[in-house]
């Protein structure tokens, strides 16, 4: 299988960049039927609302949204116009909101990273890979029925 690229260009915006950014991501995985299982879907969909509201918060908003799918799963890219990397916030009050977007792309990415940009504006690229959700396996049809022989 070719990669497959979708690309939305956000300019930076930050009002409905999120909500924006989760559909134009469901649509392309919808397209590309790799959704089999709906929580491999939802899983993306955080992932992509947590890195997306991290360039918003931390970034000046989300420049570029980059989708690249292939036969090894999924690729997402989040430019952005700040060249620092993405930090883990230092442990603390765990109550307080927010800080938790690193700890979810650990859990739920294979691999995840950021790289300066190259091109036109100084900044970087946040990215992250998704393993292609596993084929739906057989129906469970219940236990294995006896031999004939009452074995």
């Amino acid at each position: 299988m070719a990669e497959q690229t979708r690309r939305l260009v956000l300019g930076g915006a930050t009002t409905g960049v999120v909500t924006r950014c989760r559909d134009f991501t469901r649509q392309a995985l919808t397209d590309w039927l790799w959704p089999r299982d709906p929580e491999a879907m939802e899983d993306v969909l955080l992932l992509v609302s947590e890195v997306v509201t991290n360039a918003c918060l931390h970034g000046g908003g989300p420049r570029e949204l980059v989708l690249r799918h292939s036969a090894l799963g999924l690729r997402v890219e989040v430019s952005d116009d700040s060249p620092e990397p993405p930090r883990r916030r230092p442990p603390g009050d765990r109550t307080r909101p927010g800080g938790h977007g690193l700890i979810v792309l650990e859990r739920l990415a294979r691999s995840w990273g950021a790289e300066p940009s190259g091109g036109a504006f100084p900044g970087k690229t946040v990215w992250l890979e998704v393993p292609p959700p596993a084929p739906p396996g057989p129906p469970d049809s219940g236990p294995p029925l006896p031999e004939p022989d009452g074995r």
